[in-house]
This record gives C-alpha cells, structure tokens and sequence, in this order.
C-alpha cells in the first residue's frame, strides 16, 4: 500500500507539471519582449544634468544713492558725426534750460552741454542726449537717435517722447515765458473771421465823361457837364448852380438872343 501511494504521489506531480510548462513558458516569451523596449527607453534618455547656480540678486539701492550714482556718472560725449548747420544753432539758442514742471507732478531738466547745439534731458531715471532737428510747422524739436526720444516746445508747452515705447514721457511742461504766453492767450478775444471788416481800398480817380474826347467840345474839371460849343463861336460857361436863399440874377438879353 505504502508503495501504491508514492507512485500515485509521483503521477500527479508528473501530470502536474506537464500542464503548468506550457504557461510557464508562455509567461516567459511574453515578458521579455516588453523588458527590452523598457530597457532601451532606459538607455536613450539623456543623464541629468546639474542644475546651474541662480546668479545672485543684485541689492537695490536707495534712491538717494541712485541719485548719486546718477549725478557721480560721466555725461557721454556728444557723437562726433553729427554736424549741426548754422540754422539748427539758431534753433538751439530758443531752448528753454533748466528745470521745467510738468503735469502730475513730473519734471524735465534741459542741461547744455559743451558742444554747442547739444543738451542733456532728464526726466526721473531717463536721461537723453539731444540735438536740434529742422520741423515743418516752425516748432523747436529736439531729438536723440539713438534712444528715440524726442522733445517738442511749442509756444505754450512742451512734451517729452519716448518713439521707442510709443508714449509720452511728460507732458504739459511750461517753462515761465510759456506760462505768460498761454495767460496772454487767454487774455485775447478771439476774432470772428466772419465779422472781420475789408481793408479800406484807396479811392479811385474820377471817371472822365465820353464826351470829353469828342472833338470841338470842352472839359471842364470835376463832373460839372460838358456843353458842345459850335465852330466859329465862343464858348459859353454854364451858369453856376442856385444855392437855396439866394436869389438868381436874370439872364442878359443879348444872352438870351444868342
């Protein structure tokens, strides 16, 4: 009996593994080709790189020192290839300089500088390098090429642009002669094209009558009326007009037989 029992024991295990080969074997085919694409993903990606250090941030500085910073920095030289005629010196000399005030509180300093026809405007942290530049509508226009700003004064305020930013830097910027320029504005009636009366023509010589170039006739001055006298007679005046009161003399006979 006892030998019975481990030849059955034997069989099953035998059968046993007889079934469970195939799926084991098909377990394995199925695993290994997704172990490979796994592994060559694992190859292809790059080796982390170390991150790079952050710069270290900069400490701002009070303004009070940037001002001093500002103020402590070199003015740049003027650029040499710019020649300046002796109409945009002209134009220089109308600058208003010094320190203007704008609206909202803001300010524009126009410094000259050493070469005549230039000058340093700052407005806040901006500062620019300008130069007279020829305007169709007869403004004073400065303007600095490189930065692309420009400064326009009119006769009763200035602006500063930025042609860069599309926008105005300041704006409303009255010098002294520009306040008392927009008082005397205000100060003038306006006039009424509509109502302005013509120029007072000269008046015209007196028009000679057409019978004054009749031949045989006289002219006498002024518009007094010409009497066609006949040839061979003596010309006749014609009596003088009645003033109103007075009494009129008769005419002489002989007169009045002619």
């Amino acid at each position: 009996m006892k030998y019975r029992r481990q030849d059955t024991l034997k069989a099953l295990a035998i059968s046993l593994l007889l079934i469970t080969a195939p799926a084991l074997a098909l377990a394995q085919t199925a695993t290994k080709p997704a172990a490979k694409p796994a592994a060559k993903a694992a190859a292809s990606k790059p080796a982390a790189r170390p991150a790079a250090a952050k710069p270290a941030a900069t400490p701002k500085l009070a303004p009070a020192a940037q001002k001093a910073v500002e103020e402590a920095t070199p003015l740049e030289e003027a650029d040499p290839t710019i020649k300046l005629t002796e109409g945009d010196l002209e134009v220089a000399r109308r600058v208003y300089v010094g320190e203007i005030p704008c609206e909202l509180g803001a300010s524009v300093k126009i410094t000259p500088l050493k070469r005549e026809g230039f000058f340093l405007v700052q407005t806040g942290r901006n500062r620019f390098r300008m130069h007279p530049v020829e305007s169709r509508t007869g403004a004073i226009r400065l303007e600095d090429p490189v930065r692309g700003a420009m400064w326009l004064q009119l006769g009763n305020k200035s602006m500063l642009m930025s042609q860069k930013l599309g926008q105005r830097l300041a704006d409303e910027c009255q010098s002294p002669d520009q306040v008392t320029f927009t008082e005397a504005m205000k100060s003038r009636p306006a006039v009424n094209i509509l109502e302005a009366t013509p120029a007072a023509r000269p008046a015209s010589a007196p028009i000679q009558p057409a019978e004054s170039l009749v031949p045989g006739t006289t002219s006498p001055p002024g518009n007094t009326p010409v009497v066609p006298t006949p040839a061979g007679t003596t010309p006749v005046a014609p009596a003088p007009a009645a003033t109103p009161g007075t009494a009129t003399a008769p005419m002489p006979a002989a007169s009045r037989a002619q």
